[in-house]
C-alpha cells in the first residue's frame, strides 16, 4: 500500500417585474450570479415564491463575488496569477448551471468548434488548475470546463459519491451545451470520471484523454483528506475555494465521504473493458497517485490506448511541464492544434 496525502434588502417582486425590463433583468441576473438566466420573466410572481428565491440567490452570489475578488490560483500555486488572467472557475462571462440529480452543477464555456469537456482534480483539484489546457484548447474547440460535484460553485448534494454519479453530472453538462459526442480531457478524479462516461455513454464520448489516473483497487493506497491541514498548508487557496462553495459548512463533511470514496474505489478490468473510444493516457514517472505499474496495466486494459509518460514529473504533471503534455495530446486530438 502507498499512502497519498494531500494533508439584506428584499424589494417586492411585482414591482421588480413592472419596473424592469427583461433584458435588464437578464444583464443584471449574469452581472451578480455569474451565470446565464432561463429565457423568462426573472421576477415571475406566477410561481410562487419564485421572485425571493430568485433575489435571495442575487444577495448571496453578490457577497461571494466580493470575497473571491483576488485573481484565481490553484492549490500549491507558488506565484500570484496574472491580474488579467480569466478567472476560470469564478467566472461571471461564461458560467452556467444545470441541474444533475441533486445538486445544481456549475460549469463555464470557452471557445467555437467541436466540444471538448475538461474535468479537474478531486479534493484541492479546481477549474482553473486546467487553466493551461483552456486557455490553448478554447482557440480550437468549443471547451466545457466544468467544476465537478462538491468542487468550486457546484453543490454537494446528497447521494453517495460514486463515478455512475459523476459521469451522469457531466452528461447534464454536456447535454445542456451540445446534442453532439465529446472530446474529454480528464485529470486525477476527472480521468476516472472520464473513463466512466466513455464506459456509460459510448455514443457521446469520441476520445479520451486521461491524466494521473490508473487501476486502482480497495488497499491500494490510503488518501488522506485534512481540511485543516490544508487550509494551513495554502490558506491563500483554501479561502477562495471556500468563499466559492454554496455549502461551505458541509467541507468537512464532504471531504470524510470523499476520502472513504477513494479508498474503496475500483478502477479495473470492468471498467477499463467497457471503454470503446480511443484513449490517451498521459502521467508522470514520478506519480505517487497513482504509481507507473498502475498507469501500464489501465492502459494494457483499454482496448484501444495509447501511452505517454513524462519523465522526472509527479501527480500534477501538466503544472509541472505543461509544454511536455501539450506535444504528446496535440497529435492524438482531431484537427490538430497548434501551441
Amino acid at each position: 500500500m502507498y499512502r497519498f496525502d494531500m494533508s439584506r434588502v428584499f424589494a417586492p417582486a411585482k414591482r421588480l417585474e413592472h419596473h424592469i425590463p427583461h433584458r435588464r433583468q437578464t444583464t443584471v441576473y449574469r452581472r451578480l450570479t455569474g451565470v446565464t438566466p432561463p429565457q423568462k420573466k426573472l421576477f415571475d410572481m406566477k410561481t410562487p415564491f419564485t421572485g425571493l428565491l430568485v433575489l435571495l440567490t442575487l444577495s448571496l452570489n453578490v457577497q461571494a463575488q466580493r470575497r473571491v475578488s483576488a485573481p484565481m490560483r490553484h492549490f500549491m500555486q507558488q506565484a500570484a496569477s496574472p491580474a488579467n488572467a480569466i478567472p476560470y472557475g469564478n467566472n461571471p462571462n461564461a458560467g452556467h448551471y444545470v441541474t444533475a440529480g441533486d445538486a445544481r452543477i456549475y460549469y463555464e464555456v470557452y471557445g467555437k468548434g467541436k466540444p471538448l469537456v475538461v474535468l479537474h482534480g478531486g479534493g484541492v483539484g479546481s477549474t482553473y488548475e486546467m487553466f493551461q489546457f483552456i486557455d490553448s484548447l478554447s482557440k480550437t474547440y468549443q471547451v466545457i470546463a466544468v467544476s465537478t460535484r462538491g468542487h468550486g460553485k457546484s453543490e454537494i448534494g446528497q447521494l453517495p459519491l460514486t463515478y455512475e454519479q459523476k459521469a451522469d453530472d457531466v452528461l447534464a453538462v454536456i447535454n445542456a451545451v451540445t446534442k453532439d459526442s465529446v472530446l474529454v480531457l480528464g485529470f486525477s478524479d476527472g480521468a476516472y470520471t472520464g473513463y466512466k462516461l466513455a464506459g456509460m455513454y459510448p455514443a457521446r464520448v469520441r476520445k479520451l484523454i486521461a491524466i494521473g489516473a490508473g487501476e486502482q483497487v480497495p488497499g491500494l493506497r490510503k488518501v488522506i483528506l485534512d481540511a485543516k491541514a490544508m487550509a494551513r498548508i495554502d490558506p491563500l487557496y483554501w479561502n477562495q475555494q471556500v468563499a466559492l462553495m454554496p455549502e461551505p459548512e458541509r467541507i468537512e463533511e464532504y471531504w470524510t465521504k470523499l476520502a472513504q470514496f477513494y479508498n474503496t474505489m475500483t478502477a479495473s478490468k470492468e471498467l477499463f473493458a467497457s471503454i470503446r473510444c480511443p484513449v490517451l493516457v498521459v502521467s508522470g514517472d514520478r506519480d505517487q497517485n497513482a504509481p507507473l505499474a498502475t498507469i501500464m496495466a489501465a492502459c494494457q486494459m483499454i482496448r484501444a490506448s495509447q501511452l505517454c509518460i513524462v519523465p522526472n514529473a509527479g501527480h500534477t504533471v501538466f503544472l509541472e511541464n505543461f509544454p511536455a503534455v501539450w506535444a504528446s495530446i496535440t497529435p492524438f486530438l482531431p484537427n490538430h492544434v497548434q501551441p
